[in-house]
Protein backbone atom coordinates (compact mmCIF):
# COMPACT_ATOMS: atom_id res chain seq x y z
CA UNK A 1 0.00 0.00 0.00
CA UNK A 2 1.48 3.37 -1.12
CA UNK A 3 2.34 5.64 1.91
CA UNK A 4 -0.43 8.40 0.76
CA UNK A 5 -2.83 5.97 1.05
CA UNK A 6 -1.96 4.30 4.21
CA UNK A 7 -2.13 7.89 6.01
CA UNK A 8 -5.46 8.09 4.12
CA UNK A 9 -6.62 4.95 5.87
CA UNK A 10 -5.34 5.84 9.06
CA UNK A 11 -6.45 9.57 9.09
CA UNK A 12 -10.07 8.55 7.90
CA UNK A 13 -10.59 6.08 10.80
CA UNK A 14 -8.89 8.95 13.66
CA UNK A 15 -11.52 10.93 13.47
CA UNK A 16 -13.93 8.34 15.69
CA UNK A 17 -11.11 6.96 16.92
CA UNK A 18 -9.66 10.39 19.17
CA UNK A 19 -13.07 10.91 20.01
CA UNK A 20 -13.49 7.42 21.28
CA UNK A 21 -10.12 7.17 23.09
CA UNK A 22 -9.57 8.42 26.32
CA UNK A 23 -5.95 7.04 26.49
CA UNK A 24 -3.19 9.47 27.74
CA UNK A 25 -0.65 11.45 25.40
CA UNK A 26 2.72 10.30 25.03
CA UNK A 27 4.70 10.90 28.12
CA UNK A 28 1.61 12.35 30.46
CA UNK A 29 1.96 8.88 32.64
CA UNK A 30 5.33 10.79 33.87
CA UNK A 31 3.78 14.01 34.40
CA UNK A 32 2.06 17.19 32.60
CA UNK A 33 5.14 18.56 31.98
CA UNK A 34 6.78 16.24 29.49
CA UNK A 35 6.43 17.33 25.63
CA UNK A 36 6.73 15.32 22.69
CA UNK A 37 8.37 15.83 19.67
CA UNK A 38 8.10 14.26 16.08
CA UNK A 39 10.82 16.28 13.74
CA UNK A 40 11.81 15.24 10.10
CA UNK A 41 14.43 17.93 10.16
CA UNK A 42 18.08 18.73 13.11
CA UNK A 43 18.49 14.69 11.78
CA UNK A 44 22.14 13.75 12.13
CA UNK A 45 24.61 14.03 14.76
CA UNK A 46 25.26 17.85 13.92
CA UNK A 47 21.09 18.62 13.68
CA UNK A 48 20.62 16.42 17.17
CA UNK A 49 23.58 18.67 18.48
CA UNK A 50 22.11 21.72 17.38
CA UNK A 51 18.11 20.73 18.29
CA UNK A 52 19.61 19.70 22.25
CA UNK A 53 21.07 22.94 22.21
CA UNK A 54 18.05 24.69 20.97
CA UNK A 55 15.92 23.20 23.36
CA UNK A 56 17.74 23.94 26.37
CA UNK A 57 17.36 27.35 25.65
CA UNK A 58 13.61 26.75 25.52
CA UNK A 59 13.70 25.24 28.78
CA UNK A 60 15.63 28.23 30.52
CA UNK A 61 11.96 29.98 30.05
CA UNK A 62 10.09 26.97 30.68
CA UNK A 63 11.96 25.31 33.38
CA UNK A 64 9.18 22.76 34.01
CA UNK A 65 8.58 21.47 30.90
CA UNK A 66 10.68 18.54 29.26
CA UNK A 67 11.30 17.57 26.09
CA UNK A 68 11.47 14.18 24.45
CA UNK A 69 12.35 14.35 20.19
CA UNK A 70 11.30 11.33 18.22
CA UNK A 71 13.91 12.20 14.76
CA UNK A 72 12.19 10.78 11.76
CA UNK A 73 12.78 11.36 8.06
CA UNK A 74 10.21 13.07 5.63
CA UNK A 75 9.53 9.49 4.39
CA UNK A 76 8.69 8.16 7.31
CA UNK A 77 7.05 10.50 8.67
CA UNK A 78 3.62 10.57 7.39
CA UNK A 79 3.36 6.35 8.28
CA UNK A 80 4.60 7.79 11.71
CA UNK A 81 2.08 10.76 12.33
CA UNK A 82 -1.05 8.57 11.68
CA UNK A 83 0.18 5.72 13.50
CA UNK A 84 0.21 7.95 16.40
CA UNK A 85 -3.20 9.44 15.71
CA UNK A 86 -5.23 6.25 15.22
CA UNK A 87 -3.82 4.57 18.32
CA UNK A 88 -4.56 7.54 20.58
CA UNK A 89 -1.56 9.03 21.15
CA UNK A 90 -0.51 11.16 19.02
CA UNK A 91 3.04 13.73 19.71
CA UNK A 92 1.91 16.76 21.36
CA UNK A 93 4.06 18.53 18.33
CA UNK A 94 4.25 17.70 15.02
CA UNK A 95 7.01 19.09 12.61
CA UNK A 96 4.99 18.02 8.80
CA UNK A 97 5.25 19.56 5.40
CA UNK A 98 3.77 22.08 3.32
CA UNK A 99 0.28 20.95 2.01
CA UNK A 100 -0.28 18.47 4.82
CA UNK A 101 -2.08 20.85 7.03
CA UNK A 102 -5.36 20.63 5.31
CA UNK A 103 -5.47 16.72 5.82
CA UNK A 104 -4.52 16.83 9.77
CA UNK A 105 -6.84 19.70 10.39
CA UNK A 106 -10.07 18.76 8.74
CA UNK A 107 -9.60 15.43 10.76
CA UNK A 108 -9.40 17.66 14.01
CA UNK A 109 -6.06 16.35 14.48
CA UNK A 110 -4.21 19.61 15.14
CA UNK A 111 -4.92 22.38 17.63
CA UNK A 112 -5.95 25.91 16.65
CA UNK A 113 -2.98 28.19 17.60
CA UNK A 114 -4.50 31.03 17.91
CA UNK A 115 -2.89 33.20 15.82
CA UNK A 116 -3.73 36.12 13.34
CA UNK A 117 -2.92 35.35 9.94
CA UNK A 118 -2.71 39.02 8.87
CA UNK A 119 0.04 39.98 12.06
CA UNK A 120 1.96 36.79 11.01
CA UNK A 121 2.11 38.15 7.53
CA UNK A 122 4.31 41.13 9.73
CA UNK A 123 6.74 38.86 10.54
CA UNK A 124 6.58 36.00 7.85
CA UNK A 125 5.98 36.78 3.92
CA UNK A 126 2.00 36.35 3.03
CA UNK A 127 2.53 32.94 1.06
CA UNK A 128 5.07 31.18 4.21
CA UNK A 129 1.87 32.12 5.77
CA UNK A 130 -0.81 30.37 4.14
CA UNK A 131 0.27 26.55 3.85
CA UNK A 132 -0.49 27.03 7.50
CA UNK A 133 -3.99 28.64 7.69
CA UNK A 134 -6.94 25.92 7.26
CA UNK A 135 -10.40 27.45 7.00
CA UNK A 136 -9.50 30.53 7.89
CA UNK A 137 -7.58 29.52 11.75
CA UNK A 138 -4.09 28.99 11.96
CA UNK A 139 -2.93 25.44 12.81
CA UNK A 140 0.82 25.73 12.01
CA UNK A 141 3.69 27.89 11.72
CA UNK A 142 6.90 27.95 9.50
CA UNK A 143 10.09 27.16 10.18
CA UNK A 144 11.72 26.66 7.16
CA UNK A 145 11.00 26.83 3.28
CA UNK A 146 12.72 24.94 0.18
CA UNK A 147 12.19 26.14 -3.28
CA UNK A 148 12.58 24.58 -6.58
CA UNK A 149 13.55 27.62 -9.47
CA UNK A 150 15.69 27.16 -12.25
CA UNK A 151 19.49 26.94 -12.27
CA UNK A 152 21.78 27.24 -15.14
CA UNK A 153 25.57 27.53 -15.71
CA UNK A 154 26.52 31.09 -17.41
CA UNK A 155 30.17 29.61 -18.78
CA UNK A 156 27.82 27.21 -21.06
CA UNK A 157 25.42 29.67 -21.57
CA UNK A 158 28.26 32.08 -22.92
CA UNK A 159 30.17 29.81 -24.93
CA UNK A 160 27.10 29.10 -27.15
CA UNK A 161 26.56 33.12 -27.17
CA UNK A 162 23.25 33.10 -24.82
CA UNK A 163 23.40 35.97 -22.48
CA UNK A 164 20.30 35.52 -20.33
CA UNK A 165 18.40 32.87 -19.11
CA UNK A 166 14.46 31.89 -20.61
CA UNK A 167 12.11 34.33 -19.99
CA UNK A 168 9.18 32.31 -21.00
CA UNK A 169 8.34 28.49 -22.36
CA UNK A 170 9.12 29.36 -25.85
CA UNK A 171 12.95 30.47 -24.63
CA UNK A 172 13.22 27.93 -22.51
CA UNK A 173 12.73 24.76 -24.95
CA UNK A 174 15.21 26.41 -27.53
CA UNK A 175 18.17 27.39 -25.37
CA UNK A 176 17.48 23.86 -24.22
CA UNK A 177 17.78 22.60 -27.57
CA UNK A 178 20.69 24.92 -28.55
CA UNK A 179 23.15 23.87 -25.25
CA UNK A 180 22.20 20.30 -25.79
CA UNK A 181 25.34 18.18 -26.61
CA UNK A 182 25.77 14.22 -27.99
CA UNK A 183 28.72 12.37 -29.44
CA UNK A 184 27.86 9.64 -31.66
CA UNK A 185 24.29 9.81 -31.03
CA UNK A 186 25.00 9.45 -27.03
CA UNK A 187 23.47 12.52 -25.09
CA UNK A 188 26.85 14.00 -22.87
CA UNK A 189 25.04 16.94 -22.05
CA UNK A 190 21.66 17.39 -20.70
CA UNK A 191 19.96 21.21 -22.43
CA UNK A 192 17.76 21.07 -19.12
CA UNK A 193 17.36 18.81 -16.63
CA UNK A 194 14.07 18.15 -14.51
CA UNK A 195 14.81 14.84 -13.71
CA UNK A 196 17.03 15.12 -10.74
CA UNK A 197 14.55 16.02 -8.62
CA UNK A 198 11.00 14.38 -7.75
CA UNK A 199 8.74 14.83 -10.88
CA UNK A 200 5.68 16.36 -9.25
CA UNK A 201 8.07 19.23 -7.58
CA UNK A 202 9.33 20.07 -11.41
CA UNK A 203 6.03 19.62 -13.11
CA UNK A 204 4.19 21.97 -10.67
CA UNK A 205 6.25 25.56 -11.14
CA UNK A 206 5.82 25.10 -15.21
CA UNK A 207 1.93 24.61 -14.10
CA UNK A 208 1.74 27.76 -11.98
CA UNK A 209 4.25 29.22 -14.37
CA UNK A 210 1.66 28.70 -17.21
CA UNK A 211 -1.18 30.17 -15.22
CA UNK A 212 -2.27 26.96 -13.75
CA UNK A 213 -3.76 25.72 -10.45
CA UNK A 214 -3.82 22.73 -8.95
CA UNK A 215 -7.32 23.64 -7.26
CA UNK A 216 -10.35 25.78 -8.48
CA UNK A 217 -11.34 28.38 -5.65
CA UNK A 218 -14.17 26.20 -4.86
CA UNK A 219 -12.34 23.57 -4.30
CA UNK A 220 -12.20 21.65 -7.87
CA UNK A 221 -9.84 19.72 -9.37
CA UNK A 222 -8.15 21.87 -11.97
CA UNK A 223 -5.05 19.04 -13.69
CA UNK A 224 -6.47 18.73 -16.81
CA UNK A 225 -6.66 22.19 -17.33
CA UNK A 226 -5.42 23.46 -20.75
CA UNK A 227 -2.95 25.58 -18.42
CA UNK A 228 -1.81 22.02 -16.51
CA UNK A 229 -2.13 20.11 -20.14
CA UNK A 230 0.22 22.19 -21.99
CA UNK A 231 3.26 22.53 -18.96
CA UNK A 232 3.35 18.55 -19.04
CA UNK A 233 3.36 19.11 -23.26
CA UNK A 234 6.54 21.31 -22.68
CA UNK A 235 8.06 18.48 -20.66
CA UNK A 236 7.34 16.11 -23.28
CA UNK A 237 8.23 17.88 -26.32
CA UNK A 238 11.50 18.31 -23.96
CA UNK A 239 12.06 14.59 -23.76
CA UNK A 240 10.41 12.89 -26.92
CA UNK A 241 10.59 15.66 -29.55
CA UNK A 242 13.58 17.70 -28.91
CA UNK A 243 15.43 15.02 -27.50
CA UNK A 244 17.11 17.74 -24.84
CA UNK A 245 17.11 15.03 -22.07
CA UNK A 246 17.12 11.44 -21.69
CA UNK A 247 14.57 9.24 -19.61
CA UNK A 248 17.23 7.46 -17.71
CA UNK A 249 20.15 10.23 -18.32
CA UNK A 250 19.78 11.23 -14.17
CA UNK A 251 17.20 10.35 -11.20
CA UNK A 252 16.41 11.79 -7.90
CA UNK A 253 19.36 10.64 -5.91
CA UNK A 254 21.41 9.83 -7.96
CA UNK A 255 25.02 8.28 -6.68
CA UNK A 256 26.77 10.13 -9.82
CA UNK A 257 26.05 13.69 -8.68
CA UNK A 258 23.77 16.39 -9.84
CA UNK A 259 24.46 16.57 -13.86
CA UNK A 260 24.65 20.67 -13.82
CA UNK A 261 27.47 20.65 -11.11
CA UNK A 262 29.52 18.30 -13.36
CA UNK A 263 28.79 20.08 -16.65
CA UNK A 264 26.32 17.37 -17.55
CA UNK A 265 23.49 19.64 -17.82
CA UNK A 266 23.05 23.79 -18.72
CA UNK A 267 20.08 24.11 -17.23
CA UNK A 268 17.86 22.75 -14.32
CA UNK A 269 14.79 22.71 -11.85
CA UNK A 270 17.06 22.52 -8.97
CA UNK A 271 16.13 22.29 -4.99
CA UNK A 272 18.16 25.88 -3.71
CA UNK A 273 20.08 23.38 -1.43
CA UNK A 274 22.04 22.97 -5.13
CA UNK A 275 24.51 25.28 -3.87
CA UNK A 276 25.71 23.27 -1.10
CA UNK A 277 26.47 20.55 -3.90
CA UNK A 278 28.14 22.77 -5.67
CA UNK A 279 30.48 24.00 -2.37
CA UNK A 280 31.37 20.44 -1.79
CA UNK A 281 31.68 18.70 -5.23
CA UNK A 282 33.04 22.28 -7.57
CA UNK A 283 33.87 25.07 -5.44
CA UNK A 284 35.43 26.57 -8.45
CA UNK A 285 32.10 27.67 -10.41
CA UNK A 286 31.38 29.49 -7.32
CA UNK A 287 35.00 31.23 -7.10
CA UNK A 288 34.94 31.83 -11.03
CA UNK A 289 30.67 32.77 -10.71
CA UNK A 290 29.54 30.59 -12.91
CA UNK A 291 26.24 29.50 -11.44
CA UNK A 292 23.26 31.61 -12.11
CA UNK A 293 19.51 31.44 -11.00
CA UNK A 294 15.99 32.30 -12.84
CA UNK A 295 12.41 31.78 -11.62
CA UNK A 296 10.29 30.03 -14.46
CA UNK A 297 7.93 32.02 -16.18
CA UNK A 298 5.83 32.17 -18.88
CA UNK A 299 2.27 33.75 -18.18
CA UNK A 300 3.11 34.82 -14.51
CA UNK A 301 6.43 34.12 -12.62
CA UNK A 302 5.91 30.93 -10.30
CA UNK A 303 8.59 29.24 -7.89
CA UNK A 304 8.10 26.28 -5.90
CA UNK A 305 7.97 26.17 -2.13
CA UNK A 306 7.90 23.59 0.10
CA UNK A 307 9.07 23.63 3.45
CA UNK A 308 8.13 22.29 7.82
CA UNK A 309 5.69 23.81 9.96
CA UNK A 310 5.58 23.19 13.29
CA UNK A 311 2.53 22.31 14.54
CA UNK A 312 0.43 21.19 18.00
CA UNK A 313 -1.77 17.86 18.46
CA UNK A 314 -5.64 19.13 19.66
CA UNK A 315 -5.42 16.14 22.48
CA UNK A 316 -1.97 17.08 23.43
CA UNK A 317 -2.38 17.47 27.44
CA UNK A 318 0.15 19.92 27.51
CA UNK A 319 -1.25 22.60 25.14
CA UNK A 320 0.56 25.64 26.18
CA UNK A 321 3.66 25.00 26.54
CA UNK A 322 3.48 22.62 23.24
CA UNK A 323 2.07 25.82 21.75
CA UNK A 324 4.84 28.20 22.95
CA UNK A 325 7.38 25.60 22.14
CA UNK A 326 6.19 25.56 18.60
CA UNK A 327 6.61 29.64 18.97
CA UNK A 328 10.17 28.98 19.51
CA UNK A 329 10.65 26.54 16.71
CA UNK A 330 9.30 29.09 14.28
CA UNK A 331 11.19 31.94 16.01
CA UNK A 332 15.03 33.50 14.85
CA UNK A 333 17.68 30.61 16.30
CA UNK A 334 15.95 27.56 15.79
CA UNK A 335 14.70 29.31 12.11
CA UNK A 336 18.37 29.80 11.62
CA UNK A 337 20.14 26.79 12.77
CA UNK A 338 17.46 24.52 10.91
CA UNK A 339 18.16 26.19 7.49
CA UNK A 340 21.70 26.19 7.65
CA UNK A 341 22.24 22.96 8.47
CA UNK A 342 20.09 21.54 5.18
CA UNK A 343 21.16 24.71 3.36
CA UNK A 344 17.44 25.83 3.18
CA UNK A 345 15.73 29.35 3.44
CA UNK A 346 14.74 30.75 6.97
CA UNK A 347 10.96 31.52 7.32
CA UNK A 348 11.24 35.16 8.98
CA UNK A 349 11.55 38.70 7.06
CA UNK A 350 14.01 39.36 9.94
CA UNK A 351 16.62 36.50 8.75
CA UNK A 352 17.12 38.21 5.16
CA UNK A 353 20.60 39.90 6.71
CA UNK A 354 21.60 37.43 8.59
CA UNK A 355 25.23 35.65 6.86
CA UNK A 356 23.50 32.30 6.41
CA UNK A 357 21.14 34.34 3.80
CA UNK A 358 24.08 36.57 2.50
CA UNK A 359 26.16 34.15 2.38
CA UNK A 360 24.22 31.27 -0.14
CA UNK A 361 23.16 33.18 -3.42
CA UNK A 362 20.89 30.12 -4.15
CA UNK A 363 18.80 30.77 -0.46
CA UNK A 364 19.08 34.32 -0.92
CA UNK A 365 17.08 34.34 -4.53
CA UNK A 366 14.36 32.29 -3.41
CA UNK A 367 13.89 34.58 -0.25
CA UNK A 368 14.40 37.56 -2.86
CA UNK A 369 11.51 35.79 -4.85
CA UNK A 370 9.03 34.60 -2.75
CA UNK A 371 6.27 36.91 -3.79
CA UNK A 372 6.80 34.30 -6.69
CA UNK A 373 6.33 31.25 -5.11
CA UNK A 374 3.27 28.87 -4.93
CA UNK A 375 2.90 25.86 -2.48
CA UNK A 376 1.01 22.45 -3.10
CA UNK A 377 -1.97 21.08 -1.42
CA UNK A 378 -5.31 22.55 -0.66
CA UNK A 379 -7.81 19.91 0.19
CA UNK A 380 -8.02 17.67 2.76
CA UNK A 381 -7.47 14.45 0.94
CA UNK A 382 -3.76 15.59 -0.77
CA UNK A 383 -1.53 13.59 0.98
CA UNK A 384 -3.85 10.91 -0.79
CA UNK A 385 -3.44 12.30 -4.11
CA UNK A 386 -0.14 14.13 -4.60
CA UNK A 387 1.59 9.97 -4.93
CA UNK A 388 -0.07 9.32 -8.18
CA UNK A 389 1.36 12.54 -10.16
CA UNK A 390 4.92 10.78 -10.74
CA UNK A 391 3.28 7.76 -12.64
CA UNK A 392 1.03 10.42 -14.38
CA UNK A 393 4.26 12.55 -15.21
CA UNK A 394 6.04 9.45 -16.26
CA UNK A 395 3.26 8.03 -18.26
CA UNK A 396 3.62 11.50 -20.76
CA UNK A 397 6.99 11.45 -21.10
CA UNK A 398 7.46 7.88 -21.37
CA UNK A 399 4.80 8.10 -24.30
CA UNK A 400 2.31 5.53 -22.91
CA UNK A 401 -0.17 8.32 -22.84
CA UNK A 402 -0.40 11.80 -23.79
CA UNK A 403 -0.75 14.87 -21.80
CA UNK A 404 -4.02 15.76 -21.93
CA UNK A 405 -4.97 11.37 -21.40
CA UNK A 406 -2.70 11.10 -18.35
CA UNK A 407 -3.80 14.44 -16.72
CA UNK A 408 -7.48 13.70 -17.89
CA UNK A 409 -7.12 10.11 -15.81
CA UNK A 410 -4.94 11.68 -12.16
CA UNK A 411 -8.08 14.16 -12.52
CA UNK A 412 -10.66 11.25 -12.45
CA UNK A 413 -8.25 9.41 -9.77
CA UNK A 414 -8.28 12.67 -7.60
CA UNK A 415 -12.04 13.49 -7.98
CA UNK A 416 -12.56 9.69 -6.85
CA UNK A 417 -10.53 11.01 -3.67
CA UNK A 418 -12.68 14.36 -2.99
CA UNK A 419 -15.56 11.88 -3.10
CA UNK A 420 -15.17 10.02 -0.77
CA UNK A 421 -14.59 13.36 1.82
Amino acid sequence: MKLARLAAVLLLGAAPLLAACGGPAPGSAQGASEIRVITPIFEGTDGQEALDGLLATFKKSHPDVTVRVDYTSYSKLNEKLTTSIASGQPYDVMLMGIGWIPPFAEKGVLADLGQDPEALAQRFNERVVAPGVYDGKVYALPIMLDARFGVYRKDIFAEEGIEKPPANFEELREIAKKLTKREDGKLVRAGIDFLSNDLRQMFLPLLWANGGELFTKDGKVAFNSPEAVGALQLMTDIVRTDKSIDYGFTQPGAATGIPLVQGRAAMMIGHNNVWLEIQKAAPELIEDDKIGFFVIENTRKAMFQGGTLGTVSARSKNLEAAKALVEFLAGPDASLAASKQRGNVPALKELEDSDHVKGNPAVRFAMENLDSAFSEGGVPQWLEIRDEFKATIESALLGSKTPKQALDDLTAKAEQALSRG
